[in-house]
């Protein structure tokens, strides 16, 4: 008879990872009809640009929403793009495997990370509608057609009806199309067309199409005709490395690695000298620290020594990591885009040296500021508000806004110190984009970023930086509106004080001394304030002084 037990665990099974996402699909995103559609577009579209840019081809990409049963809020996606295309032996595991694809292991800066999301997309389009994604893949004077669905039990790729044809005229690229049920198509924030938008600002590199339901075709041209250079594959940095992280490293090594070849070959900025004064810190007289072989095999690293690794490198100076794997956007084309898209009065921008977070990995933050024109977003009253453009990688992220670290970076920012007096009404939009080999987000949905306070403090410090520029502008603005409202004050009294004078002395004309007075005040009285100076010479408050104070406080914060 079997035990009590034996009956708890009768039921244990093991299961594959694709049968984990199908019952918990909102961790890929899919949780709500809006966003749910908004997040199929997004891994197709993010997928395609990598490919693109991976290849060296400027990106043009066309994504066509089409509603079949308004009702049953069913709609069908279709994304044509112009990449390089998809092999006949990856076309199963790049559309059909979850966690399967060419980013996970690589140590370079992606949109892409996990190898999830368009599986994640036909996944979907089986368990809302039941039927397979179509796709058409064309490389290298070849191309296939067929339809794929998910093995859900096994987490494998099925391909059924599958038509390979010569391509004689050697076009390239991927089309895919699936129908897609529990779904729905709108403009709102978070819709397909504000993502198509914000994609476009942030990748003024690409050409981006959308053809709406009701047919109306929206076309972001390309503002750059430059195709970004790849970023290099690098190795982990050091300072920031778990002891966890470093173990599983060192056990990857063949048995002819010692420790010094590892750490020299394996993680950057690691020279020969390095090794040395690491040596001469763990195997000197220091007690805290236990002495380490370091021509001992590397895969023979037992957890106190990698402590003791991670404790010596906290100890040593070393040099910021190389920032070859990034590949930030770029001031120079933030500045276009947001002048192509937003066509505001006024744009800074600012990008900061690469830093690391926790595993080593290196990071570095792009902030940008919006004024006027058509920046910030537009309330159901048509008045503009602040808006938060948040992006990882290059790739917008739309939902998941209060729990983003970007979100609460702008929010604790002080902005009345940069002559904001209030960032929920003014018309401003503040742009973020964080550049990562493997970017901190909260879930596999890919829409926000966790609190890493490394990665926090970045995020707020480029805002503080490219806000006092802005502040230079809203000043300016104020002045020159109160220096039109003091002009036409005192102007309002010239004619009468002209003719009053010209009466009680008897003498002259008060056309002429009205122009003498008129001139009077515009070269003397107004230059004075155009200089930020108050009445009697000194420094008004809105001057040079206030700003530099200001500049001083927050370099002091951020030292």
């Amino acid at each position: 008879m079997p035990s009590d037990t034996d009956k708890i665990f009768a039921n244990f099974k093991e299961h594959s990872v694709a049968e984990f996402f199908k019952k918990n699909k909102q961790m890929l995103g899919f949780s709500g009809k809006v966003r749910s559609l908004t997040i199929i577009v997004h891994e197709y579209v993010t997928n395609s640009i990598d490919a693109c840019e991976e290849a060296g081809i400027l990106p043009e990409i066309t994504v066509k929403v089409d509603e079949l049963d308004k009702e049953g809020e069913r709609y069908r996606v279709s994304v044509q793009d112009n990449g390089p295309g998809i092999p006949k032996k990856h076309i199963g595991k790049a559309l059909g495997q979850m966690l399967a694809g060419t980013k996970f292991n690589r140590y370079a800066q992606q949109r892409g990370q996990q190898g999830i999301g368009a599986t994640g997309c036909t996944m979907y389009a089986q368990v809302t509608t039941g039927k397979p994604v179509k796709f058409v893949s064309e490389w290298d004077g070849k191309k296939l057609k067929g339809e794929i669905s998910v093995d859900i039990k096994t987490n494998t790729p099925n391909i059924q009806n599958l038509v390979e044809e010569d391509n004689p005229d050697k076009k390239h690229g991927l089309f895919v199309q699936g129908e897609f049920g529990e779904v729905k198509y709108d403009r709102s924030l978070g819709s397909v067309f504000e993502y198509i938008k914000r994609t476009a600002l942030s990748n003024p590199h690409a050409t981006l199409t959308l053809i709406e339901p009701n047919g109306e075709k929206v076309q972001y041209p390309r503002s750059v005709e430059v195709c970004p250079a790849r970023p290099k594959e690098t190795e982990p940095h050091p300072l920031g490395l778990a002891v966890s992280d470093l173990i599983d490293m060192a056990h990857r090594e063949g048995p002819s690695a010692t420790l010094a070849v590892f750490l020299r070959e394996r993680l950057q900025r690691v020279s020969d000298a390095k090794v040395a004064e690491l040596a001469a810190l763990l195997n000197g007289s220091n007690p805290g620290l236990p002495k380490i072989d370091f021509k001992k095999p590397a895969r023979e690293l037992e957890w106190p020594q990698a402590e003791s690794l991670i404790r010596a490198f906290a100890m040593v100076k070393w040099i910021a990591p190389e920032s070859n794997c990034l590949r930030p956007i770029g001031a120079e084309q933030i500045q276009k885009a947001m002048t192509a898209i937003l066509a505001p009065d006024f744009a800074a921008v600012t990008e900061r040296p690469p830093k690391i977070y926790r595993g080593g990995i290196p990071f570095l933050v792009e902030a940008a500021i919006a004024w006027g024109g058509n920046a910030g977003h537009v309330d159901s009253n048509s008045q503009r508000g602040g808006d938060i453009v948040r992006y990882a990688n290059a790739a917008p992220l739309l939902f998941d806004v209060s729990g983003c670290a970007i979100t609460k970076a702008v929010k604790d920012v002080e902005w009345k110190r940069y002559n904001i007096q209030d960032f929920e009404q003014a018309p401003i939009t503040v742009f973020v984009n964080v550049v990562s080999v493997y970017v901190p987000y909260t879930s596999a949905g890919k829409q926000a970023l966790s609190d890493e306070d490394e990665v926090y403090q970045e995020i707020k410090y480029a805002i503080m930086e490219v806000a006092r520029k802005v502040q230079l502008h809203v000043g300016g603005i104020r002045r020159e509106h109160e220096q039109g409202e003091r002009r036409k004050a005192i102007l309002r009294y010239v004619q009468q004080l002209s003719r009053d004078l010209t009466d009680l002395a008897n003498k002259g004309k008060s056309e002429e001394l009205a122009k003498r007075l008129t001139d009077l005040i515009e070269t003397k009285y107004m230059g004075q304030i155009m200089e930020g100076k108050n009445e009697d010479g000194s420094e008004s408050s809105n001057g040079n002084g206030k700003k530099k104070k200001v500049a001083d406080e927050e370099e002091e914060e951020e030292e």
